[in-house]
């Protein structure tokens, strides 16, 4: 056999902030990339310098190459950040994974110029999310177009997404579902009901990235009106104006349990694999990795009646309109 056929190919994971994971899917999807064909394929993730400390960053994890651009890989600076890590990695990937659309300008030039492999994941249809002005969402929807049409492959994580891009763009998306069999049901222990004493009680649960279109503030104001069932929320809280207020306004509610971000696996499943009810807001997006696992764990289910979460739920769960 060839040298080249025994050659490892190079991929180089664009669009997240980095790793290790530490805000949302994916990041978590990059790690278990990592994990599960660092042995098979040479693999170069880009990492946000704004998202990790100077004392935080490395220069390998677990046996993957990290390199870190000094923007951030959200808002209107993840279009540098994409792009610059879309260049750097032309001088040494085989396989560019790009997640998100914010670089997508750029490939017509990649596909025409060079032979790189281009595989994108769309992220959902991330310009109709409520966070983005006019400007803004005129962009995505243009990028969305580049990703679909430029890349060799583009990967949908949901049916409805791969229906949307195929009546949009008359493109058969690959759909590539998420897992969720890293995720476990732990006992509750005394040590831990010490930190938590809401889980020595029934309680509904909610994790997610604190922003409007998850419709936390809906969630919030519904279970200020209940006191049947308390909710404990887990998010970034501190992130955004609109995190921050919420926090301010709602944290003060007996029934309400409101909690900065937990990236420790275990504690998070001891937390959302004990809960009553699982509740989803989202209303953008395709498949989330949250919900997800809230199914493997069989937890009753609430969720927002959009077509992703439908698709997700196999119309299984308790789906609100």
């Amino acid at each position: 056999m060839s040298k080249n056929l025994n050659q490892k190919k190079k991929i180089a994971i664009i669009g997240t902030v980095g790793v290790p994971a530490n805000y949302g899917g994916f990041e978590t999807l990059a790690e278990h990339l990592i994990e599960d064909l660092g042995q098979k394929h040479d693999i170069t993730v880009y990492c946000s310098g704004k998202k990790y400390s100077k004392s935080e960053r490395v220069s390998s994890y677990k046996g993957a190459r990290l390199k870190y651009l000094p923007f951030d890989a959200n808002g209107i600076q993840s279009i540098p950040y994409d792009t610059l890590s879309i260049i750097g990695a032309l001088f040494f990937a085989d396989v560019l994974l790009i997640l998100g659309v914010a670089g997508a300008w750029i490939l017509p030039f990649v596909r025409i110029f060079t032979n790189k492999k281009i595989i994108i994941s769309i992220d959902g249809i991330e310009w109709k999310r409520d966070k983005w002005n006019l400007l803004a969402k005129w962009y995505l929807f243009w990028a969305e177009g580049m990703a679909v049409k430029y890349s060799h492959i583009d990967i949908s994580d949901n049916e409805a997404i791969q229906d949307y891009t195929a009546a949009r763009y008359g493109s058969l998306s690959r759909i590539i579902e998420y897992g969720a069999d890293h995720t476990l049901k732990v006992s509750v222990t005394e040590e831990v009901t010490e930190q938590y004493p809401f889980l020595k009680e029934q309680y509904a649960f909610k994790v997610c990235r604190i922003e409007p279109e998850n419709l936390v503030h809906v969630i919030l104001e519904a279970f200020t009106k209940t006191s049947r069932l308390p909710l404990v929320i887990v998010g970034n809280w501190d992130k955004s104006d609109y995190g921050k207020s919420l926090k301010t306004k709602y944290s003060q509610h007996s029934n309400i349990h409101i909690l900065d971000p937990i990236y420790n696996q275990e504690k998070l499943d001891v937390l959302r694999g004990n809960a009553t009810l699982y509740v989803h807001g989202h209303s953008a997006g395709g498949t989330n990795p949250s919900l997800v696992e809230a199914m493997y764990l069989g937890l009753p289910i609430l969720a927002n009646g959009v077509s992703y979460n439908k698709v997700t739920t196999e119309k299984q769960g308790l789906v609100l309109y």
